[in-house]
């Protein structure tokens, strides 16, 4: 399959889900599924761009292996921690704003454009595992950096999860383990495995300007959807949290000040 075959076929492919998932949502009256099919979207497209360059080469599996690990493991979570209690604050907000006519504004504000931005960033799996050449040491660098954010964001996840389970904790602030260096340790995983999944790709052939990819996913974690977002909501609602905020790096892992 010729390039740009390929990209209009993911964005057709991106399309459909978001829009079948919207018709979903407008059933159970929650738009926050659009969340657990992040991850999953990414693996979607990642094996579409493994097959249009049958047979696959070595880079091909490599990148589909990690962006699979990594959807997998992202949509599990987020289905544990969210099905079951209800639409997330975000989307009830937007509910509220919008009253009767979220149904219809939800499909380009919240489905449509979170598939624009899934398409975009997926762009480096969907050029970088065409070439045949071998594996290179920027691979291994790449698949380094992967490891090291699906350790970060994972162990971020579980020592949250393990924190909020316990009565005791109820509106305190997790600040040990990985929280004790960063706020937001698993933004910053996320982080890690996007850069990592852009060297695998670049190293494949992936066009230098598909570092949009990276870029974008790193100001949307720490400018936008992520670690800005969130916090507009705990500095107020948190006892606590703006000490916390204080003494406690936002994004890169940093000793805590005094």
């Amino acid at each position: 399959m010729d390039l740009p075959v390929l990209l209009a076929v993911s964005a057709g492919v991106i399309a459909l889900c978001v829009t079948l998932l919207w018709l979903l949502s407008l059933k159970l009256v929650d738009a926050s599924i659009v969340d657990i099919f992040w991850g999953l979207g990414f693996v979607l497209v990642s094996w579409l761009g493994l097959l249009s360059g049958w047979p696959p080469a070595s880079r091909g599996w490599l990148l589909v292996v990690l962006t699979t690990v990594w959807g997998l493991r992202l949509a599990g979570y987020l289905a544990w921690r969210n099905l079951g209690k209800g639409e997330d604050y975000r989307y009830r907000a937007m509910r509220e704003r919008f009253g009767g006519s979220f149904w219809w504004v939800s499909l380009p504000v919240v489905f449509l454009l979170q598939g624009l931005v899934m398409w975009i960033v997926s762009l480096p799996l969907q050029m970088g595992g065409r070439a045949g050449a071998g594996l290179s040491w920027l691979d291994a660098a790449g698949a380094a950096l992967w490891l090291s954010g699906l350790a970060f964001e994972s162990l971020g996840d579980w020592q949250l999860a393990r924190f909020k389970s316990r009565p005791e904790n109820r509106g305190q602030v997790l600040d040990r383990g990985l929280w004790r260096y960063t706020r937001h340790p698993n933004y910053f995983g996320d982080f890690l495995v996007w850069w990592g999944l852009f060297l695998v790709a670049w190293s494949g052939g992936s066009p230098w300007w598909t570092v949009v990819s990276p870029l974008l996913m790193s100001w949307l974690l720490m400018r936008v959807s992520g670690v800005r977002l969130l916090e507009s909501t705990l500095r107020t609602s948190k006892p606590g949290y703006a000490e916390y905020m204080r003494r406690t790096s936002p994004f890169f892992p940093w000793p805590p000040r005094p």
